[in-house]
């Protein structure tokens, strides 16, 4: 097979085959009758872009949150149209991949656009589709038909490369996508922009970098603080002449603790109240606590803060039950919806993983609707999702990691504070800062000042890449392949290390059977059907029969040992389950240990150890009993359950495909089936919807 890229260019040091800049050029041409179809008044940056991909050039746009950059996107799909041919929307969440397919829909009309994340699949043969990135890839590792005709990908957030678990993802798409195909890369600003567009220049070809520094809407950052002894927020501005403050570092000066201290930690209901007081609502409370956001909701409400008008409760209602219709009164009950929504009428909610989707999806509708002031909301709400706000609060400027607690890094925070100022609405947008006496204000003004984090490679070759690089390519090709990743670009000169990543997991799977030399032997054919964080772990207990002879409901719940990850370090017991589901965890953990002793030979990270923690939980759901039943057999959040049972539908379906000799592949396709019902079904995203932005940045209102 040809490469994608010859391997000398993409093992150079190449530049971008475009200019790059951190301006543009207003005269750039816009392609005609598309600005007036757009309504819009195009900015610099958007039109520069534009007229690298109407040229047939690839585009790294590197622009901060909310300025705009999906049209871009919009215009590589406009142009695919009228070529007559295909456009792939790529984006790291399916949350995300929802939202873009309504909007999409909305802009290009409903029979021209499709979706597939995994557990949908909907006009999937649409000319512009939208898909995780994850899709994509295993598209190209099969060398799927659906590519034919394919114009342009957009590569959305593209700055996930650099995430530990997934970014490899990335790297893979834009090294194995054909070279006839352009690329539109999105991401949030990065320091290094010119390293990345070098690089994707040596594999994409012609490629255009386009920076824009400046945030659309101004911001203005604050801290927060309380006076010791008198009730009410002072919002006492943070920066001045790019230092801090005078009077925040005044703050500094008085924030010792006991009686002599002359500041307090403002209560969150207060914080609220002052935003409210002086017209900075709506906002995002950024708490890096799940039971934060939820004590911090329900505290404004017991503290008798009522924020919303008659009309909008009206609205926030129906908006919630629509978002709830497909789950049962008992679901409902269990999930405390009632409660739920006597908060959400009030203009507060809370956002985090925990939570179910149904819920998170109303409040990002009500808040998108500009009916709900104020969401508390983890930091996962920073990423992708459009939910823009007039301010941004940070509850506290540390976070845990693990196990210590640390300051946020500038990237953090300016991905945070993305999301203050809404394009069209706000001519300015508000940060602020919690006060704290364990943090000084002139360590938050620093790293507000500081510049966005360089972009760095996570790529390292998966089993399931290993195989499916002996299936397709000689062992020279491959070797290209990966010399032309963004991590062997990023590593010391002469270094060979992702060579010596793919030997020692080569060696691995010689050992136990899945190559001979650089051939597939039956069980490596099985591998190649795998895209899993534990797939050789996944491919060598259907090798060796583990889960073979199980039930569907028996099989979900031995399979969740594969899936499930405990957030606590106690927990994760199997506890009293059928004997033939603990047998097969049981066999899964011996088949973990005899992997993991390969990789300790071959100094290799290991694979994780299964987790039996949901076994149970896992076994009553599929078995059909009701939330309440399933929530009560262990010790984990709805949310979570539900994001662990979808987690466990899209692997029991790819067990589904990939066949077997002892029948396990239609039990799989029956437990997924049995798993899919009420709150982990699928929610239908290809209902219209009015909220969202406009595809320059713009917030509807």
């Amino acid at each position: 097979m040809t490469l994608p890229g010859p391997a000398a260019e993409a093992a150079g040091r190449g530049t971008a085959g475009g200019p790059s800049s951190s301006g543009a050029h207003v005269g750039d041409p816009v392609p005609v009758g598309y600005e007036d179809e757009l309504g819009l008044v195009l900015d610099p940056f958007q039109r520069r872009a534009i007229a690298a991909v109407d040229a047939g050039r690839s585009v790294l746009v590197s622009a901060p949150t909310g300025s705009g950059k999906t049209v871009v996107a919009d215009f590589a799909a406009w142009r695919a149209l009228g070529r007559g041919r295909k456009l792939f929307y790529t984006t790291p969440i399916k949350a995300l991949s929802n939202q873009k397919y309504r909007e999409l829909v909305a802009r290009f009309g409903e029979t021209r656009v499709g979706l597939l994340t995994g557990d949908v699949s909907h006009r999937a043969l649409a000319p512009v589709v939208v898909m995780t990135t994850e899709v994509l890839r295993n598209m190209l590792l099969a060398g799927s038909a659906a590519l034919d005709g394919l114009d342009a990908v957009v590569l959305d957030e593209v700055h996930y490369l650099a995430d530990p678990s997934r970014g490899s993802v990335w790297e893979e798409v834009l090294v194995l996508t054909p070279r006839t195909v352009g690329f539109v890369c999105l991401s949030a600003t990065v320091h290094n922009a010119g390293e990345l567009g070098a690089w994707l220049a040596s594999v994409r070809g012609p490629t255009d970098v386009v920076v824009a520094d400046e945030r659309p809407v101004a911001l203005e950052h604050h801290v927060a603080v309380g006076r010791r002894a008198r009730e009410g927020v002072t919002l006492v501005p943070l920066l001045a002449d790019g230092r801090v403050a005078p009077d925040a570092a005044a703050l500094d000066r008085g924030r010792g603790r006991g009686p002599s201290a002359r500041w307090r930690v403002p209560r969150r209901s207060e914080v609220v109240e002052a935003l409210g007081d002086v017209g900075m609502l709506p906002a995002i409370v950024f708490i890096f606590s799940r039971a934060g956001c939820e004590e911090a909701a329900r505290a404004c409400v017991e503290d008798g803060l009522r924020l919303t008008r008659p009309s909008a409760r009206g609205r926030l209602r129906a908006i919630a039950e629509a978002n709830v219709e497909h789950l049962s009164d008992d679901d409902l009950g269990t999930l405390g919806y009632g409660r739920w929504l006597d908060t959400l009428e009030a203009g507060f909610a809370p956002h985090h993983a925990g939570m179910v989707p149904a819920f998170r999806h109303a409040v990002e509708q009500c808040f998108g609707e500009g009916l709900l002031p104020v969401v508390f909301a983890t930091e996962t709400l920073a990423v992708g999702i459009n939910m823009p706000a007039r301010t941004v609060v940070i509850d506290r400027f540390t976070k845990f990691r693990g196990a210590t607690r640390s300051a946020l890094h500038a990237g953090e925070l300016r991905q945070l504070t993305g999301r203050a100022g809404r394009r069209g609405i706000d001519t300015v947008g508000h940060a602020v800062f919690r006060w704290s006496p364990q943090t000084a204000a002139a360590a938050v003004a620093a790293t507000a000042l500081a510049p966005p984090p360089d972009l760095v490679s996570s790529f390292h070759p998966t089993y399931n890449l290993c195989a499916n690089l002996v299936k397709r390519w000689s062992r020279p090709d491959a070797l290209a392949l990966l010399a032309s990743s963004f991590g062997q670009w990023q590593a010391p000169p002469g270094s060979l290390s992702l060579v010596t990543q793919l030997d020692r997991r080569l060696s691995v799977l010689d050992a136990l059977g899945y190559v001979d030399g650089w051939s597939l032997t039956g069980a490596g054919r099985l591998l190649v059907g795998i895209s899993h964080e534990c797939d050789l772990l996944v491919a060598e207990s259907l090798r060796r029969g583990v889960l073979a002879g199980l039930e569907p409901a028996q099989l979900a719940a031995a399979a969740s040992a594969l899936v499930y990850e405990e957030r606590h370090e106690h927990g994760g017991e199997l506890g009293r389950v059928p004997r033939p589901v603990a047998a097969a965890v049981a066999g899964l953990d011996e088949l973990a240990g005899v992997v993991r002793g390969q990789e300790r030979g071959a100094r290799l990270p290991r694979t994780r150890r299964p987790n039996g923690g949901l076994a149970r939980a896992t076994l009553s759901w599929a078995s059909g009993r009701p939330l309440s039943t399933a929530l009560g057999e262990a010790d984990v959040a709805p949310g979570d359950f539900v994001r662990t049972a979808r987690q466990l539908v899209d692997l029991l379906r790819q067990v589904a495909l990939v066949g077997d000799p002892d029948g396990v592949a239609q039990v799989a396709a029956r437990a997924a089936d049995l798993l899919a019902r009420g709150v982990v079904a699928a929610e239908d995203p290809t209902g219209p919807s009015s909220w969202g932005s406009a595809p320059d940045g713009r917030t509807r209102p």
